[in-house]
């Protein structure tokens, strides 16, 4: 006979094949279950409601959304992308290097991947093939393995969820993702710099250095955004789902009032898509609490590390596991599924062994990020693809060599956990 869980687990994938959003079939699925094992079924409900009601960190979610929102529809992103320019847009694959420093520094307001890629690849993508200068598909695939540095880069929406699964401090793990995030941005200026050589693709028009005060002026309210967020957290000023209120009210003073270019109508359906943006996330965070119980009362956590222990290995070892199952899933599953269903059930065998929770959230997070760039689910290959008016499979090639060079990073920040802990040991982390 079928016990309770396996028709939980032939409920879950047999509603996800037929095409129903993966949160709502998590629901269903766990009510299966608690009607199989003879338990009431409202528990479900109760649940969710227990979950969302007592997560104030999920708050920042909504907020950091909407304040990426308002940033794309302000000219934010345009004034950023000048500064950019008059920085690195004067080396040979500069503007492959100004659409890396770009992130790096929208990476500070943001907290999402799609949202950088949404919000300014198309700008990006039409600055770098104007006149013929790169090709559509490697302009598209730069556009999307940088994106990938936004939730690495504080703030981060995949941090904030990691932080709600493992218990973990959110200015930690912030901070720790500040040097990864650079790491990864270095790691694609050198393949981009490599493929500049190699394909020789033109240096761009160097700005005249008598506009570098205009444009840093201009672009300055913009960038004092991760400054004042940082500060406040780690100053003490406010907490991480302060900030990203804060985060949201700056972004409309900036754009609305500073640099008048956002008008209300604007501002509404920056509201709107903010609102459909988190209404998704909230009904996989849902479903995920709810399938979370089923995990929990099957003891499948402590299951998961008794299997692990017998295998006796080290936490080296353990971490290289994690990190090819994380990029296997990464090809297959939307990331903040694997962060609410997968990491739960490792997150007790990292304890075990001893791996800081901050250090694992980060590799954890950095993972994820990759598998957004790996077919065939890379939901960023998709979105620049759009953009680009490119085939998927072109924009999957040129995005190969950056895909090994984050890898090769990964490793790196896996192995040498001083990457990731330093900047938290310094503002008072003991772990």
């Amino acid at each position: 006979m079928l016990t309770p869980f396996s028709l939980m687990l032939i409920a879950l994938l047999g509603l996800s094949v037929l095409g129903l959003p993966i949160g709502v079939a998590m629901i269903c699925a766990t009510i299966v279950y608690l009607g199989a094992a003879g338990q009431d079924m409202s528990t479900a409900a109760e649940q969710v409601l227990n979950g969302l009601n007592g997560s104030y960190v999920l708050l920042a979610v909504p907020l950091f959304i909407f304040s990426a929102g308002l940033m794309n529809a302000g000219s934010l992103t345009d004034r950023l992308l000048r500064f950019c320019d008059l920085l690195v847009g004067r080396f040979r694959g500069g503007l492959g290097h100004v659409n890396v420093v770009q992130s790096v520094i929208f990476a500070g307001m943001s907290g999402s991947a799609i949202a950088d890629a949404a919000g300014s690849g198309k700008v990006q993508i039409d600055m770098m093939t104007k006149g013929g200068a790169y090709t559509p598909s490697y302009a598209a695939a730069l556009t999307a393995v940088t994106a990938v540095i936004g939730p690495i880069i504080p703030p981060s929406i995949p941090m904030v969820l990691y932080a709600l699964v493992a218990d973990t401090s959110i200015g930690y793990l912030f901070l720790g993702g500040v040097i990864p995030g650079l790491l990864m941005a270095l790691a694609q200026m050198g393949i981009n710099s490599w493929m500049a050589h190699r394909h020789d693709f033109p240096i761009s028009e160097k700005v005249p250095l008598r506009e570098f005060p205009r444009l840093t002026l201009e672009a300055l309210p913009a960038l004092l955004m991760p400054v004042i967020l940082l500060g406040g957290i780690y100053g003490g000023v406010m907490t991480p789902t302060e900030a990203a209120a804060v985060a949201a009210a700056y972004a409309w003073f900036i754009a609305a009032v500073f640099y008048r270019s956002l008008t209300l109508r604007q501002t509404w359906s920056a509201v709107v898509e903010s609102a459909r943006s988190t209404a998704a996330i909230g009904m996989l965070i849902a479903g995920a609490l709810a399938l979370n119980y089923v995990i929990t009362s099957e003891n499948v956590p402590n299951t998961v590390r008794g299997i692990l222990a017998g295998w006796e290995m080290s936490r080296w070892q353990f971490l290289l596991v994690v990190n090819l199952i994380l990029l296997v899933l990464g090809c297959l599953m939307e990331g903040s599924t694997i962060l609410l269903v997968v990491i739960p059930v490792l997150v007790p065998t990292a304890k075990a062994l001893g791996i800081d929770m901050v250090h694992f959230g980060v590799v954890v997070v950095v993972n994820i990020m990759i598998g957004l760039v790996t077919p065939p689910y890379g939901l960023l290959l998709f979105i620049c693809a759009k953009l680009s008016d490119q085939p998927l499979m072109a924009v999957v090639r040129d995005t190969l060599p950056f895909v090994v060079a984050m890898v090769a990073a990964l490793f790196l920040i896996t192995y040498v956990p001083e990457l990731v802990l330093f900047l938290p040991r310094q503002l008072g982390y003991q772990g």
